[in-house]
């Protein structure tokens, strides 16, 4: 007898009390199901999917820019270009761009008259899918969009102002 009063099993392997009093590691719960250990680990990956989903997102808490309602919208395509190779007539004033990005690779829009920038207007967009909006004052006449990006030199559009 053990210890406590309790048999420590039998002498022969065969038996079923052999070593009772210390069970072996095994993937087997106590009923002899070998789903115990599978529901634990389903019940724990649950547990934390559940907490990483609840502790946020993207990690940002920046919101996503869209373009501005009546804005007029350049879009940068692959092939280094603008979705138009001429935009307008818009009325001279006040002129709110939105600059979509529906290629791979960093693209700006400056916004030039002869060989003149004009003002410190600059819209960046970095990846596909970035919104980039920006107002710049216009008088009439007619301007020319780049992207001066070095190498993308033919990125390049007339806007004709009224």
């Amino acid at each position: 007898m053990g210890r406590l009063g309790k048999r420590r099993g039998r002498h022969c392997p065969r038996d079923e009390w052999y070593f009772s009093g210390t069970p072996e590691p095994s993937l087997y719960d106590r009923h002899g199901s070998k789903f115990g250990l599978m529901k634990r680990v389903l019940t724990l990956s649950a547990s934390l999917a559940l907490v990483l989903t609840a502790c946020g997102g993207s990690g940002t808490s920046e919101p996503v820019e869209t373009v501005p309602a009546g804005a007029l919208v350049v879009t940068a395509k692959s092939g280094l270009r603008f979705d138009a190779k001429e935009y307008g007539p818009v009325p001279a004033g006040d002129i709110t761009f939105g600059y979509v990005n529906d290629d791979t690779m960093r693209h700006t829009m400056i916004v030039a008259k002869g060989d003149e920038k004009i003002g410190t207007f600059k819209l960046i967009v970095v990846d596909k899918g970035d919104v980039d909006s920006g107002t710049i004052k216009l008088d009439a006449g007619t301007y020319t969009l780049i992207c001066d990006v070095p190498g993308h030199a033919n990125m390049r559009a007339t806007l004709t102002v009224e």
